[in-house]
């Protein structure tokens, strides 16, 4: 129990958000990553997808839509990854390749074309992309947890050593 005088615990979960393109290699290479973070923390650590599509993949944009339409039709997670799987294949079949693995997923399809010829999620991507910006994010993957950025855009090794350090840090500090 907290008295006055005592600072607050952090909230649970630890949220890690990850900045991520998914027509990136190395975002598909960091998937093994957060596989091992999920199953060890389990709900305790909250993994939130970012956007930062970068202007050197074509089809990076429209990915980070569909992949908030998959979001919004519950299959968020199973969808990055899948198109993760194929990011060769996105660059170069484009937002046919969006929609079949919508398809695959038993995702509506057709209302992912839809979403992707109305925009209603481009606020959503402009905003973390601008957020990205904003707190320095020059690639991707990029994490922030605990208020500390970690840029695994020109290399990912040591970071989910460093992630689960800060994790079990701030897990340790919430109970």
């Amino acid at each position: 129990m907290n008295d006055a005088s005592s600072p607050a615990a952090p909230a649970l979960p630890v949220v890690l958000d990850v900045w991520c393109e998914l027509q990136c290699p190395d975002c598909h290479a960091a998937l093994d990553d957060l596989r091992a973070l999920r199953e060890r923390y389990g709900d305790r650590l909250e993994i939130r997808l970012r956007h930062f599509p970068l202007e050197k993949h074509k089809h990076a944009y429209a990915a980070a839509q569909a992949a908030e339409e998959a979001i919004e039709q519950g299959q968020g997670w199973p969808y990055v990854e899948a198109v993760l799987g194929r990011t060769g294949q996105l660059a170069k079949q484009g937002e046919k390749l969006l929609l079949q693995v919508a398809g695959e997923l038993g995702l509506d399809a057709e209302e992912m074309d839809t979403a992707l010829i109305d925009g209603r999620h481009l606020l959503i991507v402009d905003a973390d992309q601008a957020e990205g910006r904003a707190i320095g994010v020059t690639g991707t993957p990029t994490y922030v947890i605990g208020g500390e950025r970690l840029d695994g855009g020109k290399s990912q090794e040591g970071l989910r050593a460093r992630i689960e350090e800060i994790a079990d840090r701030l897990l340790a500090g919430a109970e």
